[in-house]
């Protein structure tokens, strides 16, 4: 995939470029000039040994030297008014950066925002593929989009970040018809997660996109991960473009460029990673495993046992609940109970079940549903007879109290000293449930706010495009029917091929049978083969 603007100026050692760019030549051969020599020189440089002035170069992809020099003053102005900071940084994901991006500030300024919208602009002239409207993504991008859409005469939609509860409540705002090309426009590409949200949302109402054009590629895998998701990205700069830029004006010093372009080497090498092919939840890069550790765990049992499997055990007796995780604990990766509903519950209960669950290597998780005020679940999660915090791994909860919610579990666990993580209730399996797509959408957001303490969902599909963020589905059945109390129930099939889930609860269809271990390798079989079926 071509990027659309390579930097003349960059220093990075010589390799391909994350996207599978070729270096640009002025960088491939050091005969042209020093690092640190002038623009003038290495352009003169370049045009002596090619004779085109540098045309071939991926720079010079429009031969016109205003981007040139756009470029070189953006670089310039973004670095003078903070929009690109270098020195220590800890990043959300955990990482610490050499450099930071915050490129919001950008709208506090006329004349830079004019200058990032003419670079977008210039970037369409090398735009092959069509499009009716573009889209910024929220809220960084929004401006840009706007101000490239006043210069540019360019039809523009909005998607919304939350939908409204009163109104039209639509998800994307503006004029538009089914099947509207749209081009994703961005400020700063990472991972690529929050294009993909966008174009899920679009291509939810109707538009078809496949292109996306970004400010700022960090290279650290975004490009690559849209490009396995069917979106082609282009960018004005890449961070090694914008670093080289800023050394060759004398505002970074060569030792400074040398730490930043190693770090930026690290960072693509682990989006490198080749990852086992499975269809179970990859692990996180490296960099970011560690900011979530129990799912990191269940992906690491998922793969050692070959089991995508949750036994849901709605017994009544400790005895049946100790028979059924011993029998079927060497086929799954989760075991599901309602503490609540075991009549003889005693602390001797959760320690016997603890032995189970390290004996077999699966994961325990309370369906308690907590659905209260911060201080309330606080005392629900680590108090009363269940302690529900000192041997639960995994836990759930109702979005509707709001983020206060989250806060006191998050608490609670800080107190327990255990790491446990949470899934919200974004849907439910069961007949004239109240839950609708603006519930499920705000679910979402409150997730990745949460995570890593959020680490999934339980729902019937899907909702987090980039994986991050699994499912669990309730209701599975090998009989895809349904019960008197209206109880509906999906096949393996559907749900792990039509819908992308990632992983799947059993209850009834396992602890029901007359022989649970056998009924729980079959599930586990099966549900394993269809996923590599």
């Amino acid at each position: 995939m071509t990027h659309c603007v390579e930097g003349e100026l960059t220093p990075q050692r010589p390799a391909k470029t994350s996207c599978g760019d070729v270096a640009p030549c002025c960088d491939r051969n050091e005969g042209h000039s020093s690092p640190r020599a002038t623009q003038g020189e290495r352009r003169l440089a370049c045009g002596a040994e090619h004779g085109t002035g540098c045309e071939e170069d991926l720079f010079f992809v429009s031969t016109k030297r205003r981007r040139f020099l756009g470029m070189e003053q953006l670089a310039k102005d973004l670095f003078e008014i903070g929009a690109v900071k270098f020195g220590t940084f800890k990043l959300k994901s955990g990482i610490t950066s050499p450099f930071y991006v915050d490129l919001r500030v950008a709208v506090s300024y006329p004349r830079v925002l004019r200058s990032i919208a003419a670079l977008y602009l210039e970037c369409l002239q090398d735009f092959s593929g069509a499009f009716d409207v573009i889209c910024g993504v929220p809220y960084t991008a929004l401006p840009f989009a706007t101000a490239m859409a006043v210069q540019g005469d360019l039809p523009m939609v909005m998607c919304r970040k939350e939908v409204k509860d009163h109104g039209t409540r639509r998800v994307v705002e503006g004029a538009f018809t089914q099947g509207s090309r749209c081009l994703i426009i961005e400020d700063v590409v990472t991972s690529g997660s929050s294009i993909l949200e966008v174009v899920g949302a679009l291509r939810a109402e109707g538009l078809k996109v496949d292109h996306a054009i970004v400010l700022l590629d960090r290279e650290q895998g975004g490009c690559e991960a849209l490009l396995g998701q069917g979106i082609g990205l282009r960018s004005v700069f890449r961070i090694s473009n914008l670093v080289g830029t800023l050394r060759n004006l004398n505002l970074l010093e060569p030792g400074k460029v040398d730490m930043i372009l190693d770090f930026i080497c690290t960072a693509r090498a682990a989006s490198d990673v080749k990852r086992p092919e499975t269809n179970v939840p990859s692990a996180l890069p490296v960099a970011a495993s560690s900011s979530s550790p129990v799912r990191d765990q269940l992906y690491s049992i998922a793969e050692k046992k070959r089991s995508i499997l949750c036994v849901a055990t709605d017994v009544q007796s400790t005895k049946e609940l100790l028979g059924i995780a011993d029998a079927v604990g060497p086929h799954i990766c989760v075991l599901k109970l309602h503490a609540d509903i075991i009549q003889d519950w005693t602390t001797d209960t959760s320690r016997r079940l603890r032995e189970l669950a390290d004996k077999h290597s699966f994961m325990l998780f309370e369906d308690r549903k907590f659905a209260d005020i911060g201080n309330t679940v606080v005392a629900q999660f680590s108090a009363g007879v269940h302690r529900i915090s000192s041997w639960a791994d995994i836990v759930n909860a109702h979005a509707i109290p709001g983020p206060g919610l989250i806060e006191g579990l998050r608490h609670a666990c800080a107190i327990s000293g255990r790491m446990i993580g949470l899934l919200l209730v974004a849907q439910m399996s069961s007949k004239g449930n109240l839950i609708d797509e603006r519930y499920t959408a705000t679910c979402l957001r409150m997730a990745r706010e949460a995570f890593p303490f959020c680490i999934g969902f339980i729902a019937q599909e899907r909702l987090d495009p980039t994986g991050k963020l699994f499912v669990m589905a309730p209701g599975v059945q090998l009989d895809s029917k349904g019960d008197q109390l209206g109880q509906q129930y999906n096949s393996p099939e559907y749900l792990l091929k039509r819908k992308g889930v990632d992983f799947l609860i059993v209850g009834r269809g396992i602890y029901g049978s007359e022989e649970p271990a056998k009924a729980a390798q079959m599930y586990k079989e099966l549900s394993w083969s269809v996923l590599h079926g």
